[in-house]
């Protein structure tokens, strides 16, 4: 199949062809007959899968022969990287058009954007927290608004926007087209789309990952082990070309680019707390060659497409199996081959059954020696010695004042204190230093 089969307008096959694109992805085969006939969309489908496009083209088809002036087509994305990748995507499709396309977000001044709106858009790239002030503040109007794309939504849940995003819809008028597109598909999604969507057309497309082409591994680490251990990995087993690691928080990501740096290692970190100065700083180190190592969330990492990325590191596990399999799909792209390395604590034992049910093969284990995963019953152990520990100090603060305190059973209970660091040190590998 051909784009040509979609009948676009001339412009927008002469861009298609300068863009590279030859054959449609499975996805904009399938969506782009439907988004054109004005139907609503509930897509689950993943970066990676042409899904910009699927709604960029057909809209931009509707739009190239309608008024201008006002925002006639809204994309709601969870990140700001993720919105500027989509505003360039719409821009090289509609060169040449005449319709302007603008992106909003945080991180940023407000004016530049309050002064594009006036001067006319029609349509709008938008993150939900700086879309919602210029709504609050009147700097713009909606009600032309005919399509709305919320891209991303599970990750849009997941930071917390389900309230903007309501407040937005607000602002809407009730007739229009929505489309929806999601990496998973959980019961807050499926609300959200019931809310939003009318008889909607449903489209499912799998990422077509070859995970053949990467080599996985899990490393059976303690938490208070893991840094170390990645030294060592970097160390002792490296990689031609740049290694993407993943992390829980921004601040994990943050502190561990910083005992990477300390330990000799170009790395930047990419999280939540920073500028969009720094941000773009440490994307284009990375995808430069400047920085070999980037520790980044999922958040932030969202809608980020780097090519080369030679390894992928799951610092920290992703809550979910299909989170998992489209981190480690940041390697192994064009036909390359690529690693990815998990570490698995004892409490991530759970998970990783998930995905190696959702793969349909058990991923190898790798010991290393001096790096051990903590047993069931150390961790039951700990926590049976931290807690008692507390309330085994508070009484003898109370109970010394008073006139009852000449009793002789307070050195049976420091007796029972004596054994605990003993155990403390077992629990935390202490003993093997000695060795």
């Amino acid at each position: 199949m051909s784009f040509k089969q979609f009948q676009f307008m001339a412009q927008i096959n002469s861009n298609i062809s300068t863009c590279g694109y030859e054959h449609p992805t499975p996805i904009q085969e399938k969506a782009i007959p439907e988004v054109m006939s004005g139907k609503d969309i509930l897509g689950l489908a993943q970066t990676g899968t042409g899904k910009t496009a699927a709604f960029a083209l057909p809209i931009i088809e509707k739009l190239a022969g309608g008024p201008r002036g006002n925002v006639r087509a809204l994309i709601i994305a969870p990140t700001r990287e993720l919105a500027e990748q989509i505003t360039t995507s719409f821009k090289e499709l509609a060169a040449d058009t005449g319709l302007r396309i603008l992106a909003v977000y945080g991180g940023v001044g407000k004016k530049p954007q309050f002064d594009a709106f006036n001067r006319g858009v029609e349509i709008l790239v938008a993150c939900p927290g700086r879309l919602l002030d210029h709504l609050n503040n009147h700097d713009l109007k909606l009600t032309s608004v005919a399509t709305l794309v919320l891209d991303e939504a599970d990750q849009m849940f997941d930071m917390g926007f389900f309230p903007d995003i309501r407040r937005i819809l607000k602002h809407l008028p009730s007739k229009r087209q929505t489309l929806l597109f999601s990496a998973t598909m959980p019961a807050d999604i499926r609300k959200l789309a019931d809310e939003t969507l009318t008889n909607p057309k449903e489209i499912r497309i799998k990422l077509e990952q070859p995970l053949d082409l990467i080599t996985q591994a899990l490393y059976p680490v303690s938490k208070r082990q893991k840094s170390d251990l990645l030294v060592h990995i970097l160390q002792k087993d490296p990689v031609e070309g740049s290694t993407l690691i993943f992390t829980r928080t921004k601040y994990g990501a943050k502190n561990l680019a910083k005992k990477l740096e300390k330990s000799g290692f170009s790395t930047s970190a990419l999280q939540g707390n920073m500028s969009q100065n720094q941000r773009n700083m440490a994307l284009e180190g990375f995808r430069d060659g400047t920085f070999k190592i980037l520790v980044a969330t999922d958040i932030a990492a969202r809608g980020i497409d780097v090519s080369r990325v030679a390894q992928v590191v799951n610092f920290d596990l992703p809550s979910t199996a299909e989170a998992y399999t489209h981190r480690i799909g940041r390697t192994g792209r064009a036909e390359r081959s690529g690693r990815a390395i998990s570490f698995m604590c004892y409490d991530d034992q759970a998970m990783v059954k998930a995905i190696e049910k959702l793969q349909g093969k058990t991923i190898k284990r790798i010991a290393i020696d001096g790096f051990y995963m903590e047993e069931a019953s150390e961790q039951q152990e700990q926590k049976g010695n931290q807690v008692p520990r507390k309330h085994n100090r508070r009484p003898k603060k109370q109970t010394g004042p008073r006139p009852s305190g000449n009793r002789q059973k307070k050195p049976a209970a420091k007796a029972k204190k004596s054994t605990d660091p003993k155990r403390a040190s077992n629990i935390f590998g202490l003993g093997q230093k000695g060795k």
